[in-house]
Parts: structure tokens; sequence; C-alpha cells
């Protein structure tokens, strides 16, 4: 397959990219800067500038382009970068798509967990409500810019846990349990959504021939609180977890990416992607973990 992919520079996408070129696709990947090889096609997001020949008669269009959400603190101007970057590439690819002579038959486009906020208690599933709150807030108007080529192409919008990586969100959580300072973040009793980077990409491989469009959720099918993934960390580091991290100092410190992040309490099942057949190379947490910390050596 010709596969075009916007944020293929990113963690999903470097590791996306590498996948798909093993089982044989092309992978033609869209840079905000000249082209310097023929899979390389320049586009400007910020400007809505892609031509449109650029997806015409592509097997598939992936959008994991976005400002990263794991730099913190979010100032009042990163928060607005964190929204223009989704909307500005997710309008651009839509526009491209409309506009293509050969619609792409499918196009799957990033979404977050963050959609449901946090829920304490409640099993979400695709078929959930929207939560409260900036992730849940920018998630929607994400989802919703996707949803506008529906009526011509398959839209699958992937609402991703917490991917596990070394240089993803685990990189300020191993700093912290290799200084030995490591401990409950908040309560620590909060439930993280989390998937495996492994299981991502296999997800979203998944998905390419799949038949499912609309909401999927990219998360790991046992749930796991904050304490259990950072219990684990410290215990293969072989590092104490003891320092607790009081929930209003978390707040005080990084406001909205302590509630969104840290202390956010919600449990979205992979309904959607079980009932379609797709097996989890890493069913829980500590398992997660480990291929992160592997993958890393």
């Amino acid at each position: 397959m010709r596969i075009v992919i916007a944020g293929a520079s990113g963690l999903i996408g470097h590791a996306l990219t590498a996948e798909l070129a093993l089982r044989g696709h092309r992978v033609v990947r869209l840079v905000r800067r000249p082209a310097r090889s023929p899979d390389e096609l320049s586009w400007d997001p910020a400007s809505r500038r892609l031509d449109p020949r650029a997806v015409s008669g592509a097997d598939a269009v992936i959008n994991l382009s976005g400002a990263s959400i794991g730099r913190l603190p979010w100032s009042r101007r990163y928060r607005r970068a964190i929204l223009s970057s989704r909307i500005d590439a997710t309008s651009t690819l839509v526009s491209a798509i409309r506009g293509a002579d050969l619609t792409p038959p499918v196009f799957l486009s990033a979404s977050a967990a963050g959609y449901y906020g946090s829920r304490p208690g409640e099993v979400l599933t695709e078929s959930s409500a929207r939560g409260t709150g900036f992730l849940s807030d920018v998630t929607a108007q994400w989802e919703t810019d996707a949803l506008r080529v529906s009526d011509i192409t398959r839209v699958v919008t992937m609402r991703s846990g917490i991917v596990l990586a070394v240089d993803g969100v685990l990189k300020p959580l191993l700093l912290l349990t290799r200084l030995g300072v490591s401990g409950p973040l908040g309560g620590g009793a909060q439930y993280w959504p989390w998937v495996s980077l492994d299981d991502e990409v296999a997800a979203i491989v998944h998905l390419l021939d799949s038949s499912i469009d609309g909401p999927v959720n990219i998360t790991g099918p046992t749930p796991a609180t904050a304490t259990t993934l950072m219990r684990h960390l410290a215990k293969r580091l072989k590092r104490p977890f003891w320092l607790p991290a009081p929930a209003f100092a978390l707040r005080l410190l990084l406001a909205d990416a302590a509630k969104d992040l840290l202390l956010v309490d919600a449990q979205p099942r992979p309904e959607r992607l079980l009932a379609d057949g797709f097996v989890f190379r890493h069913e829980t947490v500590e398992s997660a973990v480990d291929a992160a910390l592997e993958r890393a050596r």
C-alpha cells in the first residue's frame, strides 16, 4: 500500500513507519520543510497548505500530528499550540482529501483517551459521552474536524491512552525513580489509560484493514492505577517507592496538566478493537513497562 503519514517523525510515527516498511508498504511522510527524498512531501499545516495530489490515490492517510502533551508545564501559549497544531493539521488533511481526484479509502486520525476526562469508577467505551476539561475540549474539536470527510471515506478517530515509552511519558518518571524520589502521585489510586508502544502501532496497522469507523479506544485491556505503574518501574530499577506528591502541590505547579494527565482517573476499554479480533501483545501495565525498558536497552 501507499500510505501518507503526517507526524511520522514523532514517537508513534517513527515506530509505525518502521513497521509499515517491514511489511512492504510504501510510506510517504509529510514534512514541514523542503522534501529531501522521493518518500517525502512538503506541507505547511499552519498555513493550511497541502496539494491534494499528495493524498490522491493513496491507500490510506494517517494523521499523527500535534504538539506533545508531555511537555510540561502547559503555559497559556502552549495550550494554544496543543489545540492549534491538531486542528491545523487535521483541517489541512481533510481539505486535501476532499480535493483529491482519487479519494483515499481510509483516514486514520489520532485522538486521545483524554476525550473522556476524569471519570472515577466508570468503565468507558466508545459509546460513552465526552468528559470535561482542557483535553476533552481539544479532542472533541480534533475529532469533529476529522469526521468532516466521513461522507466520502472511512474515518477512524483513534482515542489512544498514555503510550508507555522511555522517550515519552516514562522519561520524567524514570528520572524520579532513578533519583530515589518516586512515589504516589496524588492519591496514587487513580486509573491511568495506558497502552504499550508495540500495541499502539499494531492497533493502527490493524485498523488499516478493518471495516471499523468512528471512535476506537486504543488502550491496554487491563486497567491499572498510577501507583501500579510507578511501583513496578521502581521495582525494575531496584529503587525505592516512597515519596508521595500531594495532589494540591501538583495542581499548584502544573494546573491543567496535573488534572488532565497525572491526576486523571479514567478506565476506557478497547471494546471495539477486542470485538474486531485484535490481540494485545502486552495485556498488563507491568508487561508494557518491561517492553519499554527492553526497547530502550
